[in-house]
């Protein structure tokens, strides 16, 4: 008897110790998910409102004015960013974005996965570990693995740029993105969209025309190279900042979850603590009294 309550103490004290670990993340994570979620929020207005007049006017370019990032080509060579976190424990939340990434894989492009046309461009150790290792055919390109560690605006830059110039020189027909919109610290959402080329307006699934009221000074050509670059650059960064907020949020809710959890099982631990002590007790109380009466007799 006095093995089992030993045995239940020691689980005890292990849980109590997980316990502390897990409310400890939960109150980091909760401090870094306040300046993560204040960042994406500024940013994705602005990046969303750029990114309709960036499309706005590339559907309506006329003339000599283009852009190389509007134009559509073939689907041979695919480019998917996949922008997970460097850390677990945030619950299903880099399982979903890789799920999203993968789903894209196999249900449009396993073609072109099978002959090697398939590259990926992980942000966040968790999406790079995974296809590194099951992916063998798809090329890896592992530059910005760890830009979630420095989330300033010049490393999101060259990361975007990896995307931007590939494209530029041919070496990808299309880009994607996988990564995770941040709704709310409970909410979080895998989002799969193409980067590029930029999508033409549409309605109803058919590209249509729409006057684009804007006055270009100096020339649209010369506006265009500097404009397209640096939106896209702002949107590349909102994939970046909604996952960075997404990972915190999810974390926070796993590890409270995890919290949660531990407190149950103490309870039902001291419970059995308890009944065991209990019944140690009263073995020891039937054993006196037992004693006590043969002595008597």
């Amino acid at each position: 008897m006095s093995g089992q309550l030993k045995e239940v103490r020691e689980r005890i004290k292990s849980v109590k110790s997980t316990q502390q670990i897990t409310k400890a993340m939960k109150m980091v994570s909760a401090s870094k998910l306040r300046k993560a979620q204040q960042g994406i929020v500024q940013l994705r207005p602005y990046a969303d409102r750029l990114n309709k007049m960036l499309v706005n006017i590339l559907s309506n370019l006329e003339g000599d004015a283009d852009t190389v990032f509007k134009k559509e080509r073939g689907e041979d060579k695919i480019a998917i960013v996949v922008v997970t976190s460097n850390k677990g424990l945030c619950g299903a939340f880099n399982s979903n974005v890789i799920k999203a990434a993968v789903a894209k894989i196999k249900n449009d492009y396993w073609t072109q996965y099978e002959a090697g046309n398939v590259t990926i461009i992980p942000i966040g150790r968790k999406g790079f570990e995974f296809f590194q290792k099951n992916y063998k055919k798809a090329t890896i390109i592992d530059d910005h693995v760890f830009l979630v560690n420095d989330l300033t605006y010049e490393n999101v830059e060259q990361a975007a740029l990896v995307a931007m110039d590939g494209f530029r020189e041919g070496q990808f027909d299309k880009v994607f993105a996988a990564y995770g919109r941040f709704k709310n610290a409970a909410m979080q959402f895998p989002e799969m969209v193409q980067f590029l080329p930029v999508k033409k307006l549409e309605l109803k699934g058919k590209a249509v025309k729409r006057k684009a009221d804007y006055i270009f000074e100096p020339s649209k050509h010369d506006l265009l190279q500097e404009l397209v670059p640096s939106i896209l650059k702002t949107t590349f960064k909102k994939f970046v900042l909604d996952t960075h907020a997404s990972e915190h949020g999810a974390r926070m809710t796993a590890m409270d979850s995890a919290t949660e959890n531990a407190q149950e099982m103490l309870n039902e631990l001291k419970i059995n603590y308890n009944k065991a002590r209990q019944e140690a007790i009263t073995k020891e109380l039937s054993e006196i009294v037992g004693g006590a009466a043969a002595l008597g007799g």
